[in-house]
């Protein structure tokens, strides 16, 4: 069974900094494209950042230059390093891994934490 449990949500003022962290599964985790989502309230989830098995990543234009997203191969864990919060960073994120199936990919989910940028 595929696992996914991200930590490191929270509150904090804007212009601050969190971490997200995602642990998952060892048996996808080698193989699997992994990226963190968010949705906010009334719109729909979007993509936030990705990296391949190799380490190639990917962001929205809007998190561009602030998030970085990186994996520790060693401890199945992705993370999302979050500079520079704005209130509309505010959403609950999830963790999402890709695992490649013959025709595509298997997804699958976090439960997601709530991230709140706020004064």
């Amino acid at each position: 069974q595929v696992q996914l449990v991200e930590s490191g949500g929270g509150l904090v003022q804007p212009g601050g900094s969190l971490r997200l962290s995602c642990a998952a599964s060892r048996s996808i985790f080698s193989i699997a494209a992994m990226g963190w989502y968010r949705q906010a309230p009334g719109k729909q989830r979007e993509l936030v950042a990705g990296i391949s098995p190799g380490a190639r990543t990917n962001y929205a234009d809007s998190v561009k230059g602030r998030f970085t997203i990186s994996r520790d191969n060693a401890k199945n864990t992705v993370y999302l390093r979050m500079n520079s919060l704005k209130p509309e960073d505010t959403a609950v994120y999830y963790c999402n891994a890709k695992r490649p199936i013959p025709g595509g990919t298997n997804d699958y989910w976090g439960q997601g934490t709530q991230v709140t940028v706020s004064s």
